[in-house]
């Protein structure tokens, strides 16, 4: 946890110590409640603690509300980043231990992560996995570092890779989740002109030939196997449309047999496209 130092005026001198952090910065925002915070430590829940916990969370309010600030114009409303902040302001009023040091300190980023939670949680319009959202983070503070100077031309994948020591992939998976923050309607209009069109427009549908040619090739070995006595009779029957008294008379046998045969046929070729009879390579056959 950081300790907060006074600032050092000009003219006056302090003894160095190899621990003593840097000194920080007070804003106006930073009221004295360490006498509050102590009596906060030492009461049991009840009316009288809430209201000095009521009084604390007053006088850092507007702290919280600085913090909540520098996250505008991300998408979300001040409002509600005020709102966030606030809560992460009680979470830190709450957790707060006024022995480990001075209370800006713990509480900023405190608040400062409850925010960037609600980012990561609340504000993308599709679940992404917080792995994508950390490669976003760290691909969207290099090409910031690395396009600092003026004129400095957009760095490149290997570029952000070799500054974040992520992979040429990673730094890829990054750059796509920084263009997905939101979601386009499908009925969203990608022309202007009189013939526009929305983006379901340039979806495509899906083509019911390839089950056709599914089931086609499926059947096109168990077809080979067949007797070409049944194969033929398959053909009249299926290709031809020939009844099958008219395939009994044009091969001199009964229409019963005729029909026990494409019943036969039918089901040993559908059990072979189902690999109900032969077994696939390393696997056993089915029974």
């Amino acid at each position: 946890m950081l300790i907060e130092t006074p600032t050092i005026r000009p003219g006056t001198t302090q003894s160095a110590h190899p621990s003593t952090a840097p000194a920080r910065r007070r804003h106006d925002d930073a009221p004295d409640t360490m006498v509050l915070f102590g009596r906060l430590a030492g009461l049991a829940d009840g009316p009288e603690r809430d209201a000095v916990r009521d009084e604390l969370v007053t006088a850092w309010l507007p702290m919280a509300h600085r913090i909540a600030g520098r996250f505008r114009d991300r998408g979300e409303s001040i409002e509600d980043l005020r709102q966030v902040a606030a809560l992460g302001l009680v979470k830190a009023i709450d957790r707060f231990d006024p022995e480990r040091g001075a209370f800006e300190s713990y509480a900023v980023p405190t608040i400062t992560g409850e925010v960037k939670r609600h980012f990561r949680d609340r504000m993308w319009a599709l679940r992404v996995p917080r792995r994508v959202q950390e490669l976003r983070n760290k691909v969207r503070v290099a090409r910031r570092e690395l396009a600092q100077s003026p004129g400095s031309p957009e760095p490149s994948v290997a570029a952000l890779a070799a500054h974040t020591g992520l992979s040429e992939d990673e730094v890829g998976a990054g750059m796509e989740a920084l263009e997905s923050f939101s979601t386009l309607s499908l009925d969203a209009e990608l022309s202007a002109g009189d013939d526009g069109y929305s983006l379901a427009d340039t979806l495509g549908a899906a083509d019911t030939s390839y089950d056709t040619v599914i089931d086609r090739e499926s059947a096109k070995e168990g077809l080979r196997r067949l007797p070409e006595r049944e194969r033929a009779i398959l053909y009249m029957r299926f290709f031809e449309d020939m009844t099958q008294s008219r395939i009994a008379d044009c091969l001199g046998i009964s229409q019963m047999h005729v029909s026990r045969l494409i019943s036969r046929s039918c089901a040993r070729v559908r059990d072979e496209a189902m690999g109900q009879r032969t077994a696939r390579p390393g696997h056993p056959a089915r029974t």
